[in-house]
């Protein structure tokens, strides 16, 4: 790519030199006009009996309009070749910066796998007569799948309880005490150390765009981005792939890869950002001033979707790599964003009755699992809401065949011996 870059300054340099070469030669022609002109003009003024001044100027009026068109068709015909050859070369640095974007990272989207040793404990896992597996799905709200492979898959449209699940899976497995109080116990731990695992995630995600020592909070928030999807399309692996086009780019123009690096990285902190109103690009520009971040970062965040004018190359190259990063074949799949908003609506609708505890979409919303509060709903009454639930389901919601509501009232009644 160097080579190309010296051989077209080369050509560039030929150039100029050429029109040099035309302007002295321009220069010469003037100057045998001017004493052509000298001639004409002596000869006219006793032929036509005008003064030398007028005869003149009608000559240099003549000369002026020949000399000023040669010289602009001349000045044409070096633009456009400067305008094919830029042309040209901006379009070989989007194809190199392309394949710059290819990451390792890995996203999942709706299922996660846990490898099992043996059946043994894929035995364990289950429980007698299932009582394993319906507690763990009953706590994480995801569900388990299980063939007969030693991988067991958690398939759920939530990744936050797909991640949790995982990570509580490997921990029943290599605690192997696995019962439901137990699974009941890692899984509220596991829970409680998701602040931990943002942090975790957003490290990844940062050190694989070459960004280090950012501050703990805004590491948190770019490991949020490993739970987010925007048009089908991981945050997490889309700013990883842009962040490698954009620094591509940035070093073919010469423009400053460290602005770039850090504008690309956090051009969509405001997506993940919850606390704050307003689009995810006001949103962005806010968290970044908190944190102090260069005024040249701020301004490819604030400029990425031509809020406001490109204000450096800079913001113009995050703009680019976000776009190609976005609008590659493959990149955002629409359909997948639709689905997590159908099931966030059936778990909203089935969570908003007084007495429910909990609501769990599964199966692509055509099995509802609803948890009440013992001590709100009886028996009675849990009938009553299965069969509301399902009735405002049947309503408000687009589904394909059929979804059954399951109510779980659940009453535990616990003792604790003295101690001796």
């Amino acid at each position: 790519m160097t080579d190309d870059m010296d051989e077209k300054s080369a050509d560039l340099k030929v150039l100029v030199e050429d029109l040099r070469r035309q302007k002295d030669t321009l220069d010469k022609k003037e100057e045998t006009l001017k004493k052509r002109e000298a001639e004409l003009v002596e000869r006219l003024s006793k032929a036509s009996g005008m003064t030398k001044d007028e005869a003149s100027k009608i000559l240099l009026d003549e000369v002026q309009k020949s000399l000023t068109s040669e010289i602009a068709k001349k000045i044409r015909a070096a633009e456009e070749r400067v305008k094919e050859e830029a042309g040209e070369k901006s379009r070989e640095v989007l194809a190199d910066a392309m394949k710059h974007g290819a990451t390792s990272y890995v996203a999942e989207y709706t299922i996660s796998s846990v490898s099992v040793p043996d059946e043994d404990v894929k035995g364990r896992i289950i429980g007698a007569g299932g009582r394993n597996i319906r507690a763990f799905e009953k706590e994480t709200g995801v569900e388990i799948e299980l063939d007969e492979t030693n991988e067991i898959r958690l398939s759920s449209f939530d990744s936050v309880r797909r991640e949790i699940a995982k990570r509580a899976l490997t921990a029943l497995i290599k605690d192997q005490r696995i019962q439901p109080s137990r699974i009941e116990e890692v899984v509220r731990q596991v829970k409680s150390e998701m602040e931990s695992v943002l942090l975790e995630e957003g490290r990844k995600i940062a050190q694989e765009c070459g960004v280090f020592n950012l501050p703990v909070e805004l590491l948190s928030l770019i490991g949020r981005y490993r739970f987010r999807t925007s048009y089908g399309q991981n945050l997490g692996l889309h700013t990883i792939e842009e962040t490698k086009i954009g620094i591509a780019i940035a070093n073919e123009l010469g423009a400053s890869v460290d602005i770039v690096r850090l504008g690309c990285l956090l051009h969509d902190i405001g997506k993940v950002v919850t606390e704050e109103e307003g689009t995810h690009v006001e949103v962005g520009v806010s968290t970044l001033k908190r944190f102090g971040l260069p005024k040249e970062v701020v301004a490819c965040v604030a400029e990425h979707h031509e809020d406001k004018p490109f204000s450096s190359t800079e913001s113009v190259i995050v703009w680019t790599a976000d776009a190609i990063s976005g609008s590659r074949p493959g990149a955002r799949y629409e359909p997948h964003e639709e689905y997590v908003k159908r099931m966030g609506k059936i778990e909203e609708i089935a969570g908003s009755f007084p007495g429910v505890e909990s609501a769990m979409a599964f199966q692509a919303g055509r099995d509802v699992r609803v948890i009440v509060k013992p001590e709100e709903v009886d028996d009675d009454k849990l009938t009553i809401i299965a069969h509301d639930i399902a009735q405002r389901l049947e309503k408000e919601t687009q589904y394909a065949g059929q979804i059954k509501v399951t109510a779980i009232r659940e009453v535990r009644a616990i003792d604790t011996t003295k101690a001796k």
